[in-house]
């Protein structure tokens, strides 16, 4: 039995949360753009995105609907990876992502553009360092949360 703690942690293909995090950035720029000319429109796509999101903190990024676009069309077209990634930081994200995503919706839906193309655009933030720069901000910020979620369970 191996002592390597990420041995026991389910890991993706690096790749695959990459690909996802381009598709993120293009939807989040159409929802901005869209919030220029209809506020419905850029609720409902953010809402569809908040989904994406809400699936992939839920059920991890092979499950996620950009996961399985990139399982089933590009994994079997790449050479095999020779980075993997653990999966419960790129949960963690997904569910950040999910918080932004739902207060950007709340925003847009509620009347309140600015919130909802603030709240957008830190997204879209976040996704945009993941796709060009492999910089996943959830999942630099998670060791931190795990670690008070561990310090507050022994307390």
């Amino acid at each position: 039995m191996s002592t390597d703690l990420h041995s026991a942690v389910e890991q993706v293909d690096a790749r695959g949360p990459r690909f996802a995090a381009w598709i993120t950035t293009a939807v989040l720029v159409v929802v901005l753009l869209l919030s220029s000319f209809s506020i419905v429109a850029a609720a409902v796509l953010l809402a569809a995105q908040a989904v994406v999101f809400a699936i992939g903190a839920a059920f991890g990024p092979r499950r996620s609907p950009y996961g399985r676009l990139f399982g089933l069309f590009l994994a079997p077209r790449l050479s095999p990876t020779s980075e993997r990634e653990p999966t419960p930081p790129l949960r963690f994200a997904q569910l950040v992502g999910f918080l932004f995503a739902a207060a950007g919706v709340i925003g847009f839906a509620a009347g309140l553009p600015t919130l909802g193309a603030v709240a957008t655009g830190f997204a879209l933030f976040a996704a945009f360092l993941n796709a060009a720069f492999a910089l996943c901000l959830g999942c630099q910020i998670y060791p931190l949360v795990a670690r008070a979620r561990s310090h507050a369970a022994r307390t």
